[in-house]
């Protein structure tokens, strides 16, 4: 299929090394897309968990999780994404990385109903929410209460499936307690690692 990168070089070097070309070539065959087909897109419109790697221009790599109600993830068309950044602990790594580095990866899985995961790979710039609600019409309202501050807008370049073989089944639990968009430091899990107490204490030393 046109576009598709089929591989970075470590990895035909590796195939090429174990002995895997002719596996690894039947994947890219026949489960990589340099678009979303309607499957992919009906599985991101329902997902409300998703894992984002990036890294930096030195390749130093960070990944985040975001979460929402179903359709944060907005798919634009079959060619573009975007999903939501909130006001969060001032940090900005993720934000920062695509600054300096657009490459980007998505993995969504399904941990409840068909337990599979796609990837999506691709090149992301950053939009101001305003901007992106005068060019996207259908972008989804609010959640809880919590207003974007701005859009990470993804051209894909790669969509594959994740195999089910390893993925867990959990059955979600309702929480009464859930704090969205809150700024209360124990509801957002406060000392939980005691990194502060610790950093706190080799200062004091």
């Amino acid at each position: 299929m046109p576009g598709i990168r089929n591989g970075s070089d470590g990895e035909r070097e590796l195939q090429e090394r174990y002995g895997t070309e002719d596996r690894a070539q039947r994947f890219y065959t026949d489960q990589v897309r340099d678009r979303l087909n309607t499957h992919m897109i009906d599985f991101i419109r329902r997902m409300d968990m998703a894992f984002i790697a990036t890294s930096d221009k030195h390749g130093e790599c960070d990944s985040s999780f975001r979460a929402g109600q179903p359709g944060f993830l907005h798919v634009i068309d079959d060619r573009t994404v975007a999903y939501p950044e909130y006001r969060g602990n001032g940090v900005l790594a993720s934000l920062g990385n695509i600054l300096e580095n657009p490459h980007v990866g998505i993995l969504m899985i399904d941990f409840v109903h068909d337990l599979i995961g796609l990837h999506v790979n691709g090149t992301a710039r950053i939009v101001d929410d305003a901007l992106m609600r005068r060019c996207v019409a259908d972008l989804p309202a609010d959640q809880r209460g919590r207003i974007p501050e701005r859009w990470v807008v993804v051209d894909v370049e790669e969509a594959y499936i994740h195999c089910r073989k390893h993925i867990p089944h959990l059955v979600p639990a309702h929480r009464e307690t859930r704090q969205w968009g809150t700024d209360n430091v124990r509801a957002k899990g406060g000392d939980y690692f005691r990194a502060k107490e610790e950093n706190n204490a080799l200062v004091e030393s």
